[in-house]
């Protein structure tokens, strides 16, 4: 069975935006997109391990801040060398001014 679990008030991410969001041990990346909807994905990029919340987040794209591979955040589709491997996205809902992330 999959929990709702709380990453972060909705207020807390900036339009455009992504954060870091740990819980059981794993890393996660919690975005807003410029349309105001939220969207997770694993936390860590595919090609090295680094940490995507520091990346730059242009429309429906985070950039790795190492070096630049680039993945659709909405799908986890990589989408620019030199990553290769998809990210995992994960379902989000928004709840009492709360993002839920579901981790299963």
């Amino acid at each position: 069975m999959s929990d709702w679990v709380e990453a972060c008030a909705a207020d807390d991410i900036d339009e455009e935006d992504v954060m870091r969001f740990d819980h059981g041990g794993r890393t996660f990346a919690i975005y807003r997109s410029p349309d105001d909807e939220y969207f997770a994905t694993d936390g860590l990029c595919t090609h090295e391990k680094v940490h995507l919340a520091d990346g730059l987040v242009m429309d429906d794209v985070i950039e790795c801040p190492k070096h630049n591979g680039r993945f659709n955040y909405k799908t986890g589709a990589a989408r620019g060398a030199p990553v290769c491997v998809n990210l995992r996205t994960y379902p989000v809902k928004v709840d009492a001014g709360k993002v839920l992330v579901q981790i299963g």
